[in-house]
């Protein structure tokens, strides 16, 4: 097993060194969505709207973070069930996306959309959420205010602790 520290802007050029298994600390921007920003998202692609984020290379954290306390920039932000949105992994994934960050097993159909577009799916300890939460350095929300805590925010985060639960060659941990 190998340990990579990488910038979410590298990721895309490193993404088919990274193995299932692998510790990765991620550094960079990743944007937070869950189902319901997902739906909508799902939306503005089926119309040819615009997107709130450039899906092209991003990574996309299933979580929604809690509103932060007095000096902190987030407030818990563990990882939610990935396979809650594995209905919506092959289209992102199509559309550019690089990368997924959740907790559990994805379904078959997701692993095969990330193998085919050569994304990785990430996983976050969950039950974690306040050690996540360390690795946010600043926090905004872009698109979906009126979600509250599920709306889509972009994160910048800092050695952010993850494993690589599916590579670019569909090789799983769960399997």
């Amino acid at each position: 097993m190998a340990v990579f520290y990488i910038d979410s802007a590298e990721l895309k050029e490193k993404v088919c060194d990274i193995r299932a298994g692998d510790e990765v600390f991620l550094s960079g921007t990743v944007y937070t969505a869950r189902d319901a920003a997902h739906k909508r998202i799902k939306e503005l692609i089926e119309n040819k709207k615009p997107l709130p984020f450039d899906m092209n290379g991003a990574v996309i954290y299933y979580a929604g973070p809690t509103p932060e306390r007095p000096g902190a920039v987030i407030g818990s932000c563990g990882p939610t069930t990935s396979s809650r949105m594995d209905e919506y992994v092959p289209l992102f994934y199509e559309n550019g996306l690089l990368a997924t960050i959740g907790k559990g097993p994805r379904s078959k159909e997701a692993v095969n959309a990330i193998k085919e577009h050569k994304g990785i799916y990430l996983c976050a300890i969950g039950g974690a959420g306040a050690l996540a939460a360390m690795s946010v350095k600043k926090t905004e929300v872009i698109a979906f205010e009126d979600l509250g805590c599920e709306s889509v925010k972009k994160l910048t985060v800092e050695n952010f602790p993850l494993i690589c639960a599916v590579d670019c060659g569909g090789n799983s941990i769960f399997q």
